[in-house]
């Protein structure tokens, strides 16, 4: 099933039915009003959400309505976890004996078409694309295959990072890392049976696509070059504690090491090219500048929806969701 919050206003956002082609919804709040209530319940919830995304694609749905993804906030708005890995090879830094964890704030994200807001005055900008998974409860000590049976549901992120300009590591492609802004996540949420065959070995064997200012940046194989696969992930993290139902654990930024089909973030980019030419070519985002992020199935239709973020001057107030309740 594919599920989404609309933005109601809340700071959680009101839980909906996708259907699968994704033009159309149906609220839940008969089942349940968050995401997170279905999570904390997963084995009583999620069968009636199924039972209403079978009716919702069979048309027989008595108030379903027209999908639109720019109402949407991230599936989960706020999560008690969310940690993104480097499972992926890097021209910046290659994988290890373990997947590279990063912990990320998780009190606020973005939704799929929110404009991040940068003043960018001192930062490069850059998007950083990706899956992630969210998980049930999950032990502590997990192995693998526990972590992998823990997960729920995947989602498409954007990972915005900020570096710090330096001249003598522009020469290398990079600045530092200045700072990992609100990460953003598209539009639905979707269980892992939505994929079919696309779900094996605890990766996804499909193409995440990425466009810069309407031009191709990258048609990445999610699964190829993945060296640590999501249950690896999910237990690496669960070693020395238990995580809670709604925790999201990312894959890292999605890379090949064929350089030929392209990149999912600008520093691997520049890196590529510093290596091949001496130099970076490619500049980093600007205010204006647009990323859209999507998978498409075996068949040819979008899972997750369009991630479609254009980047934004600092400077306009921020809406505090509920402010208004």
């Amino acid at each position: 099933m594919k599920l989404a919050s609309l933005n109601d206003g809340s700071r959680d956002g009101q839980l909906v039915v996708v259907s699968r082609d994704l033009s159309q919804a149906h609220a839940a709040q008969a089942i349940a009003g968050t995401l997170q209530q279905v999570l904390d319940d997963w084995n009583f919830h999620a069968p009636q959400l199924e039972d209403l995304y079978t009716t919702l694609n069979h048309g027989k749905a008595r108030h379903a309505f027209a999908f639109d993804s720019r109402q949407c906030m991230a599936p989960l708005p706020r999560a008690y976890r969310w940690v993104d890995g480097g499972a992926y090879p890097s021209t910046i830094q290659g994988t290890g004996p373990t997947p590279r964890m990063s912990l990320g704030g998780s009190d606020e994200f973005l939704g799929p078409c929110d404009p991040p807001q940068f003043s960018a005055a001192e930062s490069d900008i850059d998007f950083g694309a990706g899956l992630a998974v969210v998980t049930g409860d999950v032990a502590k000590g997990a192995d693998a295959n526990a972590a992998l049976d823990s997960v729920r549901l995947l989602m498409l992120v954007n990972h915005w990072c900020l570096y710090q300009r330096r001249s003598a590591e522009l020469a290398l492609g990079l600045g530092a890392l200045q700072g990992q802004p609100a990460t953003a996540f598209g539009p639905v949420a979707v269980t892992p049976d939505e994929l079919g065959t696309a779900w094996r070995g605890g990766r996804v064997h499909l193409t995440l696509t990425c466009r810069l200012n309407g031009q191709r940046f990258g048609d990445c194989d999610a699964a190829s070059d993945m060296d640590f696969h999501f249950g690896q992930i999910v237990a690496h993290v669960a070693a020395t504690r238990r995580l809670r139902a709604g925790s999201i654990l990312g894959g890292g930024t999605v890379g090949n090491r064929d350089a030929a089909r392209g990149f999912s973030c600008i520093a691997e980019r520049r890196a590529f090219e510093a290596s091949a030419a001496g130099e970076p070519s490619s500049v980093f985002m600007r205010h204006g500048d647009r990323i859209e992020i999507e998978m498409l199935g075996a068949d040819g239709m979008n899972l997750f929806g369009t991630l479609d973020q254009r980047v934004a001057a600092a400077g306009a107030e921020d809406s505090e969701p509920g402010a208004a309740a």
